[in-house]
């Protein structure tokens, strides 16, 4: 996993932190990799199990210039979030990108984007997903430990009949269900429409469409979305929908373009659920082989298309200046909100 979390200061001579990155080397074990510019410092590594509370400390004295440090002994089931501190007292935050779960594979953070002015999203904040359905007992108990408290779900009615959550269950976090359809025929009878053939719908122009209309149509849902992003005691929130791509893909657009984090980025983080749900896609698409069909004929449905999200962008700017324009002008979100959120939002 790579992040461009270079520490932003004018002055020339001061040391920074650049190029820091977190890799999984096993069940129980990180490398954190990082780079120096500036005189030779020693670097402290805290780790903390929430993004706000340090529970295990792990020094890293010593450890100079280009290089980096093994982390082991980790719990498998916790979430970790280390802080990089010099001392200097420059320090950065990272986690990895994606939780990793049994039953769910584009479950991810949003922390840890630059926005343009050298500020970064907070991690362990705000993470977005696939269904929670085929979460695992091992899962839920690992989300409850996460603190999750509001989880929000963006599928239709049909869809999240068929597939329920399985979190929250007991305990504090609470459900919210936002339904949000594109299209004229309802995600939940996908399989079935292509195995009448009723492919010819499945396009990228389709996708593009509904990626607008996910805006034009729906500000009453992401009115309801900001305003608990904005409610502190609902942080940590997951919003989710079916394949974590699409209308969360929209969403988690929609806040870190509100949070200052640039075009380029958004459209990465974008990408990014390709990579996650890739093996999925290999089931999909056996499926569909077994139907008749070419999975070459309704990728554009089925992945993450990169015009999809830009055409998102793009009208975004042509009809409401920018993504908080969107939201004070068509969800009704006061200008007060968004300052708040950038607030709690970034460091």
């Amino acid at each position: 996993m790579r992040n461009d979390l270079a520490i932003m200061t004018p002055e020339i001579n001061v040391t920074r932190l650049d190029d820091l990155s977190l890799t999984r080397t096993g069940n129980d074990s990180v490398r954190i990799s990082w780079k120096i510019r500036g005189k030779i410092l020693e670097i402290a590594i805290l780790s903390r199990q929430s993004s706000d509370e340090i529970k295990h400390h792990f020094t890293a004295a010593g450890l100079k210039e280009n290089i980096s440090s093994n982390i082991s002994g980790l719990d498998p089931d916790t979430r970790y979030y280390f802080e990089v501190v010099s001392d200097s007292g420059s320090k950065i935050t990272i986690s990895e990108r994606r939780v990793s779960l049994e039953g769910s594979v584009n479950f991810r953070d949003l922390g840890g984007y630059e926005t343009a002015d050298g500020r970064r999203v907070k991690w362990g904040l705000v993470f977005r997903s696939d269904n929670l359905g085929r979460l695992t007992d091992r899962d839920v108990a690992f989300l409850q430990r996460m603190g999750i408290r509001l989880v929000c779900d963006f599928r239709t009615p049909a869809e999240a009949e068929k597939l329920p959550d399985r979190f929250p269950r007991d305990g504090p976090a609470k459900y919210l269900h936002l339904p949000i359809r594109h299209g004229e025929f309802d995600p939940a009878n996908t399989f079935e429409r292509i195995q009448k053939g009723d492919i010819e719908w499945m396009t990228e122009e389709f996708m593009i469409k509904s990626y607008i209309k996910n805006i034009d149509t729906f500000a009453p849902m992401w009115s309801n979305l900001f305003n608990c992003l904005s409610d502190r005691s609902s942080r940590p929130i997951v919003f989710h929908c079916t394949g974590g791509k699409d209308r969360a893909g929209v969403c988690a657009a929609l806040i870190l373009l509100t949070l200052g984090v640039p075009e380029e980025t958004v459209i990465t983080d974008h990408g990014l659920s390709n990579v996650y749900i890739a093996c999925v896609l290999e089931r999909i698409y056996a499926r569909i082989r077994s139907a008749g069909v070419d999975p070459r004929q309704v990728s554009s449905y089925f992945t993450a298309p990169r015009n999809a999200i830009v055409a998102f962008i793009d009208n975004i700017q042509q009809t409401y200046g920018s993504a908080a324009g969107y939201l004070r002008k068509k969800a009704g979100i006061e200008q007060k909100v968004i300052d708040q959120l950038k607030k709690d939002l970034l460091e």
